[in-house]
């Protein structure tokens, strides 16, 4: 007897230990729960006082192999958007690439619109897709693309974010990580921006040539009248120095004439007499060569007559 009562208080034991370590569950910091029976939510606490339902992190309870515990995620939870085709108000047509953030802020909420993830990122997909269709279709393709990216986001994400509290989501960020032309329209572009440049590079080589041209006529020009500027000096000074040459040269053979013809004559023979090639036909009687006869150089018609002997006695 004592035997079957220590067996069955054992059972006993057992049954309540099992039974108490499934009534227990433990939701980590990263996380918030809902209990479920049979599907309806039971424990909707709040977290504190003034924020949304579901369990603060801890150690809780609840009714052993009847209610069931669903975990969300509190951390903020990343959303990849499939690249979809988007009209500008310009009738460019563009391809957007588009993520976003959110974070569960009410469980319950969120339990009763979308009850998991992956319905809520359906959901959500389609909400952000067609305010990002909206937003983008009445903005101009340079508005989106350089001018005013970064208002346009911020207006996704304030018209996404409206949407999405009623599925109990809290839209962190929404981006647009990449906004391109379709190939073929960028190849298009492409080219023409490459044409659009070879255009501006020649108008810049014609006006650079232009330029050029210019700066070597001025300079040219200078050239010109400071050669003529130098050239008209120098006539001046020459003619002024052959001017007082000729001066000197006449006070000097109106001093001394014969001096000033022997002085020039051996400039003369100076020049005319050089070593190496010198080639003259002169007659022997020339007046070029009179002061190799005389050392006056007068000719003989000139030369002084000396004293001649007395005539002889007549008979």
């Amino acid at each position: 007897m004592n035997a079957t009562i220590r067996t069955g208080l054992l059972a006993l034991a057992a049954v309540v230990a099992i039974a108490l370590v499934a009534s227990m569950f433990i939701v980590q910091q990263t996380q918030t729960a809902l209990v479920l029976r049979f599907g309806a939510v039971q424990q909707v606490k709040s977290q504190g006082a003034g924020l949304p339902s579901g369990l603060a992190p801890g150690l809780h309870f609840k009714v052993p192999f009847i209610d069931n515990v669903v975990y969300f995620d509190r951390r903020v939870l990343d959303l990849d958007l499939p690249v979809q085709e988007v009209i500008a108000s310009d009738q460019k047509r563009l391809i957007v690439d588009a993520f976003a953030r959110y974070r569960i802020l009410d469980p319950l909420r969120f339990y009763q619109a979308v009850a998991t993830i992956p319905a809520a990122n359906n959901r959500l997909g389609s909400i952000i897709n067609s305010t990002v269709r909206s937003v983008l279709g009445d903005s101009t393709f340079e508005a989106i693309v350089k001018s005013d990216r970064q208002a346009l986001m911020k207006k996704i994400s304030d018209e996404v974010n409206a949407a999405a509290r009623g599925i109990g989501v809290e839209i962190v960020d929404v981006r647009l990580r990449r906004v391109d032309l379709p190939e073929q329209n960028s190849q298009a572009v492409f080219q023409r921006m490459q044409t659009e440049r070879q255009r501006e590079a020649t108008d810049i080589r014609a006006q650079g040539t232009q330029a050029a041209q210019g700066i070597r006529a001025r300079a040219d020009r200078d050239v010109a009248v400071i050669v003529a500027n130098a050239q008209r000096r120098a006539e001046e000074l020459r003619g002024t120095g052959d001017a007082e040459r000729n001066r000197i040269l006449a006070e000097a053979y109106g001093k001394d004439p014969d001096f000033f013809a022997f002085y020039r004559s051996m400039q003369a023979y100076e020049t005319g007499l050089k070593s190496g090639d010198t080639r003259m036909l002169l007659s022997p009687d020339s007046e070029f060569f009179r002061f190799f006869k005389r050392p006056d150089g007068r000719s003989g018609a000139d030369a002084p007559k000396t004293a001649t002997s007395q005539p002889a006695a007549q008979p």
